[in-house]
């Protein structure tokens, strides 16, 4: 946007805390100037808004002014941008469809504005739930329509209509709209994340509802102990596949699982249950569809987006948003807005941010060299799109949290603007599933190597919080495996019977399961997530509706009648996660300073650490057990086992008396003050707190 601080020598512009971040680490030292350089972009993009747009309050909240609105006194008022129109029209049930009887009027800016007065009876001319398009009359004077951009409801054509969507003018009476009723939950400082995805969360063959997961699925959340839920493909997708990563209609709650007022209540029951409710927004790129979507809405290649290939994203097939542009600006730091005010969503995990920062969208690599983090090929309109919409989040929403899915690693991603970094709080630990997934496809556990474990988990920036997870989304989608489908495979559709006997494969693969996430868990991060179904080891992968299989719902769906089977062992995987976030919350080691790793033993496979007053203790060994084996601890006294992987309710053999208690001898190990004796068999994690 330029402005004053631009102007200057960027070492002449003030970040107020910009010696914190350069005194953490001396390294970003040569690096001064950009940061310098990139907080006064970000600053004379907020001066703007401030002095030019209106002020905050009107520029992040367009989303009341733009668009299509009803008045108070039942005229209608219809805002849009559109640069590169000749012409713009309002049509759809309200006037049979005449293309050209209501034309809007141009303004500065690109803006088109339009009023609708009521009818003769004084009530609104556009009726609830009725269809309306935009006309737009392009610079070849072709006549076509299109979707509003703030669009807030459109819904899937009957099968005989085609397959683009429709905007349905969403304006139900008072006495059907939904109020949000239930105080929000204060921003845990131990997140345990819960990923879902609405329309799959239901064992029927269907699309689950809004409502149907307030009811069924939310309890489940709730007694498995996660205390955050990130709900996946909310903003309206024309395509189902994409799992929500094209989006079409921005301002739409998605249609295909019930009505914006149903959206509310879901998330007024979360509220309830003392969840707190991340949105997965997509601000990354947008689908190339033209007729339901936001791609040529103007008729021009360019609009919300870059012209030629820099507008193209063409690993994803979509297309890149301008964000240099004000309008688009507006339209993206409102569209957080909305979904915070409107629906009552408290954070959001931001999508492709890698592809963001980089001109090259991250497919370059990384090597952690800090010069490719500052270069020329780093996306600076990007850049400071994100740094502001962190700022004004935290600013005047200070319960918010902000996650960043970002692979590259840039430093001062998730520290405060006011250090000169991009405001995120949390980054995801996505090179954490990446290393899982290596040794699951690449080696047998025999061979894995601890230290490479324990590297991976640990490998993070000093003061900038990280998600772990075990698993990401993706690998359950079909083409590609979950942990459990790595470690069982086949075996799982013969041998998770409580009522035929042990299971070799079956056995290594439930131990490790539990292992794999109860490090992650408590070594790779300051906060957890897992994906619905992944808490029990769901067989099947994600497979939705499509022409290859016959728009089948089968592998669409999420089998819960599997974990709530006495006789099946997906139970026990289930319970495992439970005892895991509970001891979690008791002890809350999320929130606690990273693990102290004292010991790495290649030949024995062993790792112990101690993490807010626990003891972790892993041995990944395939079939050695020992007896008598010392660890140590810092901290002197008695200590009694908190989680025994071992045990019969979790699938294990029950090896371990966990009325034994530890008494701490002194006798330095391993760099600690004290140490104690244990017996862990083979793939076995003991969890061990201090009377």
């Amino acid at each position: 946007m330029g402005g004053r601080l631009s102007s200057l020598d960027p070492m002449e512009v003030p970040v107020p805390e910009l010696h914190l971040l350069l005194d953490r680490d001396p390294y970003l030292k040569p690096h001064e100037r950009e940061f310098r350089r990139r907080y006064a972009v970000m600053s004379d993009s907020l001066e703007r808004i401030e002095k030019e747009f209106g002020g905050y309050e009107r520029f992040l909240r367009a989303y009341r002014e733009y668009g299509i609105h009803v008045n108070p006194d039942n005229s209608v008022q219809c805002v849009e941008w559109a640069p590169g129109a000749q012409q713009l029209f309002l049509t759809g049930d309200f006037n049979q469809w005449n293309k050209t009887s209501h034309p809007f009027t141009k303004c500065e800016f690109g803006l088109w504005k339009l009023n609708l007065p009521p009818d003769d009876k004084g009530l609104c001319k556009i009726s609830h739930l009725s269809e309306i398009k935009i006309v737009v009359r392009t610079q070849s004077g072709e006549l076509v329509h299109r979707i509003s951009p703030w669009a807030t409801y459109v819904v899937k054509p009957p099968i005989t209509e085609g397959l683009t969507y429709k905007h349905l003018f969403w304006n139900p009476p008072q006495s059907e709209r939904y109020t949000l009723k239930v105080k929000r939950p204060e921003k845990p400082q131990n997140m345990k994340i819960y990923e879902a995805h609405v329309g799959i969360a239901t064992s029927e063959y269907k699309v689950g509802t809004y409502l149907e997961f307030a009811q069924n699925i939310v309890p489940r959340i709730v007694k498995l102990g996660y205390n955050a839920v990130q709900i996946m493909a909310i903003m309206e997708h024309a395509y189902y596949g994409s799992f929500g990563y094209q989006v079409t209609s921005f301002f739409a709650a998605s249609s295909r699982y019930g009505t914006p007022e149903e959206l509310k209540k879901m998330i007024d029951v979360c509220h309830e249950a003392g969840l707190y409710v991340l949105l997965d927004i997509v601000h990354s790129h947008a689908s190339k569809n033209v007729l339901d979507g936001l791609n040529l809405f103007d008729g021009t290649e360019a609009c919300y987006f870059h012209s030629g290939p820099r507008g193209t994203h063409t690993l994803w097939d979509s297309r890149l948003f301008d964000y240099s542009q004000p309008e688009v600006m507006r339209f993206l730091l409102s569209n957080l807005f909305w979904y915070y005010e409107e629906y009552g969503f408290d954070g959001y995990r931001f999508d492709g941010v890698t592809s963001m920062l980089y001109h090259s969208h991250g497919m370059q690599g990384f090597s952690g060299d800090y010069n490719e983090y500052f270069g020329l090929g780093v996306d600076t309109d990007a850049l400071v799109y994100l740094m502001m919409a962190n700022s004004l989040l935290h600013k005047f929403h200070p319960n918010v949290i902000t996650i960043a899915e970002d692979v590259s690693g840039m430093p001062a991603l998730c520290r405060p603007v006011s250090e000169g970094g991009v405001g995120f709080d949390y980054r995801l630990g996505m090179a954490i599933p990446d290393k899982w997934i290596e040794l699951l496809k690449t080696q047998s556990d025999e061979n894995w190597n601890v230290g490479n474990i324990v590297h991976t988990l640990t490998n993070r920036r000093w003061m900038e919080k990280t998600i772990a997870y075990a698993e990401s989304h993706d690998q359950a989608l079909v083409g590609d495996k979950t942990i459990a489908f790595w470690l069982m495979d086949k075996e799982m559709y013969t041998g998770m019977s409580l009522l035929y006997g042990s299971n070799d494969i079956i056995e290594r693969g439930i131990a490790l399961h539990k292992m794999i996430r109860l490090i992650s868990h408590s070594l790779g991060g300051e906060g957890y997530l897992n994906f619905i179904g992944n808490e029990f080891g769901h067989p099947e992968w994600l497979d939705f509706p499509r022409e290859g299989n016959k728009e089948s719902y089968h592998y669409c769906r999420r089998q819960w009648n599997l974990v709530d089977d006495d006789t099946l062992r997906y139970k026990q995987l289930n319970d495992f996660d439970i005892i895991m976030n509970h001891t979690e919350e008791k002890y809350k080691w999320l929130q606690s300073p990273p693990a102290y790793v004292s010991w790495k033993h290649e030949g024995d496979k062993l790792i112990v650490y101690e993490r807010a007053g626990l003891v972790f203790a892993f041995n990944f060994h395939p079939t050695q057990s020992f007896p008598g084996y010392r660890i140590g601890v810092d901290v002197a006294g008695t200590y009694v086992i908190a989680i025994c992987s071992d045990d019969k309710q979790f699938g294990g053999f029950d090896r371990i008396d966990k009325s034994v208690k530890y008494e701490t001898q002194n006798y330095s190990h391993a760099n600690r003050k004290y140490s104690f004796e244990i017996y862990i068999p083979s793939r076995v994690v003991l969890v061990f707190s201090k009377v």
